[in-house]
């Protein structure tokens, strides 16, 4: 009888592997979004700027026993303003968000502000280190925060009706019960 060399089964076995990741990948949830190494980690603390006029954002209020959103946004950015009344309609339901407006003219953030409404208890402004140091890699970012300043969930991309729905509300849960 033959004996069968073990390079000839290497090559389906590698193709095997790789094709059951891809599946792994294109099966989660959102496949578009990047899973965040913070989850369940607290928050970084890196120091922001100030948007002038307005409440300044000191990274201590993560850790105030409270349950808040941290946003990342900008006025150059779309999707922020499709968000915002979304936003306007949680702070109206006594929800805490901090905004860190990310890499922006502060003339044009104050704008966006007074057109579409200030929901954000904080704002600070962010040359690109904080939203490193928090994993964002795009605009509009949302961070569910727990009382100890730990990170719940990450949402990338706009706050919708449907994630609110489907994964705001439930991470406000998990935090609210910690």
């Amino acid at each position: 009888m033959a004996r069968i060399s073990p390079l000839i089964i290497l090559p389906p076995a590698i193709f095997a592997a790789l094709a059951g990741l891809f599946a792994a990948g294109m099966l989660r949830e959102n496949p578009d979004e990047l899973p965040s190494a913070l989850i369940g980690r607290k928050a970084p603390l890196t120091e922001t700027g100030t948007l002038p006029g307005r409440t300044p954002f000191d990274p201590a209020m993560l850790a105030d026993g409270e349950v808040k959103l941290v946003n990342f946004w900008a006025s150059w950015c779309a999707p922020c303003r499709v968000e915002h009344p979304n936003f306007e309609a949680l702070a109206e339901e006594g929800l805490t968000i901090y905004g860190i407006n990310y890499k922006d003219n502060p003339d044009n953030a104050e704008d966006f502000l007074v057109e579409l409404g200030d929901p954000y208890t904080a704002i600070g402004t962010d040359d690109g280190r904080v939203a490193r140091d928090w994993g964002v890699y795009g605009v509009p970012e949302t961070f569910v925060v727990d009382g100890e300043g730990r990170i719940v969930e990450r949402m990338a991309g706009p706050v919708t009706q449907r994630s609110i729905a489907a994964r705001l509300r439930p991470a406000l849960k998990e935090a609210s019960s910690r």
